[in-house]
């Protein structure tokens, strides 16, 4: 049976039950992609301040069988909050319950709401001496609720681990409008099915989290970062098996960057400093994080003669200062706004077996340029296996000219990822924008279970109807 839509009666019936404000009409930010290619067909957004809100407002879209999308920071990259067909849902925007309800320093452990951006937990978790690993280029805006529903990854994978491996409890309304109430800071909870990673990556599909009770760690008492100059992955590759071994767990991250985005930054963000005149082919930014009785700049020192006699590397720079670290990191974390501003004409967020990276580059590199003339931006995540591998068009030629090429190029690219056993969304989860690609490459046992999963949770399909799973009906 169809969805009903979010229309002018169903939200003043709504309205009459929740307090003054709290449904309205969505404003522009709500209803577009931050890439802006998708338009929502949506027209209202709730903005509740508590759980028992939340659960009110699912509850009646529940009985009166209308869809209802969660809304967080906005920044996902996959349409998952951008309805783009359909009757038009409701948007529920959890924005509003953004309180740090607790934080308990001996345990480790701080209970945030949903709709807390990522960088004021982060700085609430500084002032208590500890650290919130989980740290991305969108940050400024991006809230827990959407980090933990499509289970974020980041730039600390490495050493920590992506979204769900930071969360011990979550609260949470289900879509028949019952509150679940999960919040325990438990590191040992054998008491059944585990929720939490039902619901995180399931991106609002199956719920909507309301609040989280998240892992701190003990912040690193010295910290170090490099800039090094690399023949190319699987020296690259090779160098983070030796940082491995000489450095143990103490890698928090290992982030892979071609000249290509080096000439991206140069072209489209000339103010963003490079600290060499001419890019190399290849480099890594690695940064440490060690505990006081080991010294960050030492430990990379003796990386770099290590790694230069083993012929891994060529040329580095070891921050001597917090602002030269900053400065590194403002390079990578700039070249996703470069390649926006140069325009792609297909981007892709992938993960491979760390061994097929160094074979799959060149293959795939060489399949491109067998169907076109093309520039390529492959950067990423090297120690978790994540790439962003963006195709673009030559210079001087625009993206319009080339879009009808897009779903070419990455059938072209997701076809070689699911050969070597990778996966077609490392990060940024499915949406609506790759439903089509989980049909193709997801295993069909897998597929089947996810659905069987849906329908006993959401059998009317209210919950981010046509997100991860195709919309029934």
């Amino acid at each position: 049976m169809p969805l009903n839509p979010a229309d002018a009666d169903f939200v003043a019936r709504l309205s009459q039950d929740l307090p003054e404000g709290t449904v309205c009409a969505a404003e522009a930010r709500y209803r577009e992609d931050p890439r802006g290619r998708w338009p929502s067909v949506a027209s209202h957004v709730a903005l509740p301040r508590s759980p028992e809100e939340v659960a009110a407002i699912v509850r009646a879209c529940a009985e009166a069988k209308v869809g209802v999308v969660p809304y967080s920071g906005g920044t996902g990259l996959v349409g998952g909050q951008v309805p783009r067909e359909g009757a038009a849902p409701l948007l529920l925007s959890v924005e509003r319950m953004n309180q740090v309800r607790a934080v308990y320093r001996a345990e480790d452990v701080m209970v945030v709401e949903a709709g807390c951006v990522l960088a004021d937990v982060q700085v609430a978790v500084e002032e208590a001496g500890r650290l919130f690993p989980l740290s991305l280029a969108s940050e400024g805006s991006a809230q827990i609720g959407g980090l933990l529903s499509t289970n974020a990854g980041g730039v600390n994978v490495l050493r920590y681990g992506n979204a769900r491996e930071l969360v011990l409890g979550l609260e949470a309304v289900l879509p028949d409008g019952q509150i679940w109430h999960g919040l325990k800071r438990l590191r040992k909870d054998n008491t059944g099915y585990d929720l939490r990673h039902l619901l995180m990556g399931a991106e609002g599909t199956l719920g909507i989290i309301t609040a989280a009770s998240l892992k701190l760690y003990p912040r690193p008492a010295e910290t170090g970062t490099a800039l090094l100059t690399v023949p190319g992955p699987e020296a690259a590759l090779n160098l983070l098996s030796l940082a491995r071994e000489r450095i143990g767990d103490g890698i928090s991250a290992f982030e892979l960057m071609s000249k290509t985005g080096f000439d991206f930054l140069r072209e489209a963000l000339p103010d963003i400093r490079q600290p060499w005149p001419e890019a190399p082919e290849w480099c890594v930014l690695i940064e440490l994080g060690l505990s006081g009785r080991q010294g960050a700049s030492a430990a990379l020192e003796d990386l770099f003669e290590a790694g230069f006699e083993a012929g891994l590397l060529s040329d580095g720079v070891i921050a001597q200062s917090l602002q030269q670290s900053q400065d590194f990191w403002n390079l990578r974390e700039h070249i996703p706004e470069a390649n926006k501003r140069i325009g792609a004409v297909a981007s892709h967020d992938i993960s491979l077996p760390l061994s097929e990276i160094p074979a799959f580059i060149p293959e795939a590199v060489a399949a491109l340029n067998g169907i076109g003339d093309w520039r390529i931006n492959c950067f990423g995540h090297l120690g978790d296996g994540n790439l962003h591998f963006n195709v673009f068009p030559p210079k001087g030629v625009s993206k319009a000219e080339l879009k009808e090429r897009g779903a070419e190029v990455t059938a072209l690219v997701h076809d070689l990822t699911h050969a070597r056993g990778g996966s077609v969304s490392a990060e940024h989860g499915i949406g609506r924008h790759k439903v089509a690609d989980l049909e193709k490459y997801g295993d069909p046992a897998k597929l089947h279970a996810m659905r069987a999963i849906k329908g006993a949770l959401d059998p009317q399909g209210i919950m981010n109807p046509g997100a991860v799973l195709r919309a029934r009906g």
